[in-house]
């Protein structure tokens, strides 16, 4: 599972205060334990034939469940079935029926079988049902934003802008919603599936198509089988107008089911993966273990992708132009996650949610590897910066522990903790163990788990087991242990013996021990140390230096999950950016001087080094940060950011470089801006309008037109706010839901951009746009979980969407012709008003 997370820019900083925060954590703070599911029953075979009634948006299930008891003998059989009809329940015996007793509440159905049956000693239940995943009462999380199990999208063809599809979603416990199983983790069961849909569908579920035949009615059926036991939550069934795409990774097929818009892209959005697939394969010493692998996308998707075994399900965020694609594959990290997980999560998976870690910060930590490997080291250092950092800067998570048998829901574990700082933790131990050990110790895994379950200690088992070394230590502090260092630093310089000082202080409650990196700067070059910090509030060291240092440097490697406190003047910083390798040292350095460009000479020496810098988003964050207004900056660096502007390699950099020169408002930079406004490059397009807009605002209805808003950045969206609501651009109206939603938020960070936002809320509300009116009902819905029970937050936006749900009452009143389009919209913010209550 790849949750959607929105950006924390985005919300605004109150939605992710400590208070927020602290009013939604939950671990630690009840007296339960989450033990993993009794295993009573072990499920076998699981065939199922279905068929889909669009119109009431069920599905009428016939199953053949085969079973035995898992250990102590039984002649009970219970199993998870959320809000269906049971019609019938049967033993089976070689295709004979036989009624069996049972009893169905609560989601709960208990079959009393004929007799009582011993360990090994195999039964088939026949099942008729219907599944009605609408009236299915669980709830979704921050991570998985609903929990019906079966989606039916635009069931009955109403929106002309919307495929009709059917797809499933099974984590964490939702399958039972439209088969009756056992929904736990640590069942694990072989599988068919027979799937009746109209023949202009194409169908997709796990392991491979075993045969289709026309059903008659204009119907068809596919039978797909599983013939290699996966759990049950990895179950999946697709549903629609796809174009298959067809690839191949060795002699395993690698399908891309995509929406026909797109099937022109599907090899530049979706390409990469038998790479992928090698690449993986080679690095965990373990090939790829299922007979294909597919990727499909879904409308109205309830999270961001889930890795159902061979059949992989993105959100349609995936689904990309060529404006976006050529700035960069937004969604390629999510294809890399969602396929390592077809080794970590699919072939070996956690027995618990407690245990959700070697499922989930592996996956995480894929994207790392993918990246260090196609890209460069450089990029995945970002990559994992980032995701820390977002671990970093939640309070809230600072309490919780990666294995946590205290959740108060199953959904909570699906957070910030378990994916970013998980993979964060890998890289720790990584670095410790060394590659050779580290990568052996995941085959060991692996292998030894293959098709069963695990958990976090036979992890450490087999990292032990392969490098001789006790982990105990570190499996204490980072796995079954919560936070992580919060280190400040003094230093000290004894001239006669030529050494310094350096006393390294963690302030959290529960000092950790660490390897850690140290660079220390003597006549302005580095000499690296590398240190182990004991478990204790101070730790002091001493290294030779023939002066005071120029600069001490912690964490110089960027490898330690930790929260540095320290201050370094612009100087320090150059030094700091010219004398590292690592990018994360290079990255703060830059990061540090913010607040003296234009005040310091060495903050513009350092700027100009790193508008040259050989990763792309080092040359980015630079432009971010210069003003060629200032005659220093526009001597030191302006002709390097016009040459940036139009000959960078990378579109985003040169998008950040017209930026960077509209700020000038010059009109001697207008043929380069109307030379980006034909770019093929979203962000060039958008920043090249942006900046004649601020040199010509009269342009701006034309211009507003020609960017295709899809899929967009938020930096796009952000950039082209004002425009569209200024000039009311009504074909854009609806790609701004994600920005206006948070008005109210976005106007304590920056109020500015928040009275846009809030102009371009006040329009959509006074307008018939069922679109725009759902792109911010939808993205609340999403938001919601992430917002915890603050009910501050609760009510500012219910406060928001009843002003709303007034003006689109006397939209109604104005406009009585344009009754059922005014009405969808009234009742969709009618319930997103109920959600916030």
């Amino acid at each position: 599972m790849k949750k959607a997370i929105l950006s924390v820019a985005l919300l605004g900083g109150i939605l992710f205060s400590a208070d927020a925060f602290a009013q939604s954590e939950t671990s630690g703070r009840q007296e339960v334990y989450r033990a993993t599911h009794a295993k009573v029953t072990e499920l076998k075979h699981t065939k199922l034939k279905v068929s889909f009634d669009y119109q009431k948006e069920q599905m009428n299930g016939e199953e053949w469940l085969t079973a035995s008891p898992y250990f102590y003998a039984t002649n009970e059989l219970t199993l998870d079935a959320k809000s269906m009809l049971i019609h019938e329940v049967a033993l089976d015996q070689n295709g004979k029926k036989s009624p069996l007793k049972y009893d169905y509440k609560n989601d709960v159905l208990k079959i009393t079988l004929d007799k009582t049956y011993q360990k090994n000693q195999d039964y088939t239940v026949y099942i008729k049902y219907t599944s009605r995943p609408n009236e299915v009462k669980q709830e979704g999380s921050a991570a998985i934003s609903d929990a019906k199990g079966l989606y039916f999208i635009n069931a009955q063809g109403k929106d002309a802008d919307k495929p009709t599809q059917i797809w499933t979603q099974g984590e964490t416990e939702s399958s039972s919603a439209w088969f009756p199983t056992i929904d736990k983790s640590n069942q694990k069961t072989t599988q068919e599936i027979y799937m009746t849909v109209p023949d202009k569908y194409v169908t997709l579920s796990n392991g491979i198509m075993k045969g289709s035949e026309k059903a008659g009615n204009g119907l068809r059926t596919d039978h797909w089988v599983m013939d290699k036991p996966h759990s049950t939550y990895l179950f999946f069934m697709g549903v629609g107008e796809y174009a298959i795409v067809k690839d191949k990774w060795r002699n395993i097929p690698v399908d891309y089911y995509i929406e026909k818009e797109y099937e022109p892209y599907a090899k530049q959005i979706y390409g990469n993966t038998p790479e992928m697939m090698e690449f993986f394969s080679k690095k965990l010493g373990y090939d790829y273990p299922w007979a294909k692998y597919a990727q499909i996308s879904g409308r109205d998707y309830v999270s961001g992708a889930m890795e159902n075994t061979t059949a992989t399900l993105h959100g349609s965020a995936v689904l990309q132009k060529p404006g976006q694609l050529i700035d960069e594959n937004s969604w390629e990290d999510t294809i890399a996650h969602e396929l390592f997980h077809h080794w970590f999560g699919d072939l070996v998976t956690a027995e618990s949610w407690s245990n959700l870690t070697v499922n989930e910060s592996f996956a995480n930590y894929s994207e790392y590897l993918w990246n260090e490997y196609k890209y460069g080291k450089d990029q995945a250092d970002y990559h994992q910066m980032t995701d820390v950092n977002m671990y970093i800067h939640n309070p809230g998570d600072f309490k919780k522990d990666l294995v946590r048998f205290d959740y108060k829901s199953r959904e909570d574990v699906f957070d910030l903790v378990t994916y970013q700082k998980g993979g964060g933790i890998l890289h720790m131990l990584r670095n410790y163990l060394g590659d050779d050990a580290f990568f052996a110790g995941i085959t060991d895994y692996l292998k030894t788990y293959e098709y069963k379950n695990a958990e976090a200690h036979q992890l450490r088992l087999s990292f032990e087991k392969v490098s001789g070394r006790d982990l105990n230590w570190f499996f204490n502090q980072w796995y079954f242990g919560s936070g992580h260092p919060k280190i400040s630093y003094t230093t000290s310089y004894e001239p006669v013996k030529k050494q310094v000082s350096v006393t390294i202080s963690q302030s959290q409650d529960e000092p950790f021990e660490f390897p850690l990196t140290i660079d220390i700067y003597d006549n302005g070059k580095p000499k690296r140390q590398q240190v182990w910090v004991k478990a204790t509030a101070k730790n002091t060291f001493n290294f030779d230096s023939s002066k005071t240092p120029d600069l001490v440097n912690l964490n110089a490697d960027g490898i330690l999950v930790a929260d540095i406190t320290d201050t370094k003047t612009p100087e320090q910083n150059l030094l700091q950016f010219t004398g590292s390798k690592e990018f994360k040292s290079r990255y703060s350095a830059l990061t540090g001087i913010k607040d003296q460009v234009g005040k310091n000479p060495a903050a513009t020496k350092l700027l100009a080094a790193a508008i040259k810098d050989p990763y792309f988003r080092v040359r980015m964050k630079a432009l971010e940060m210069i003003d060629l207004s200032n005659p220093e900056q526009m001597k030191a660096m302006g002709t390097e950011v016009e040459k940036l502007a139009s000959n960078d390699p990378k579109t985003l950099v040169q998008a950040a470089a017209i930026a960077a020169l509209a700020k000038m408002k010059d009109k001697k930079y207008i043929p380069l801006f109307e030379k980006g406004v034909s770019a093929v490059s979203n962000a060039v397009k958008a920043n090249s309008v942006g900046a004649i807009l601020a040199i010509d605002p009269s342009k701006a209805a034309s211009y507003a037109e020609k960017i295709d808003l899809e899929g967009a950045s938020e930096e796009m969206l952000t950039q082209m706010l004002p425009v569209i609501v200024k000039n009311k651009v009504t074909s854009q109206m609806h790609h701004l839901g994600q920005l206006v939603a948070f008005y109210p938020f976005i106007k304590f960070q920056n109020p500015e951009l928040g009275k846009n936002a809030e102009e371009g809320y006040n329009w959509i509300m006074s307008s018939d746009n069922l679109k725009a009116t759902e792109s911010i009902t939808k993205i609340l819905g999403q938001a919601k979980g992430q917002m915890g029970d603050n009910p501050q937050v609760k009510m500012m936006i219910s406060q928001m969407l009843k002003d709303g749900l007034n003006k689109k009452m006397e939209v109604l009143k104005q406009n009585p012709q344009n009754a059922a389009s005014i009405n969808k919209q009234i009742d969709a913010i009618n319930k997103a008003i109920e959600d916030f209550k």
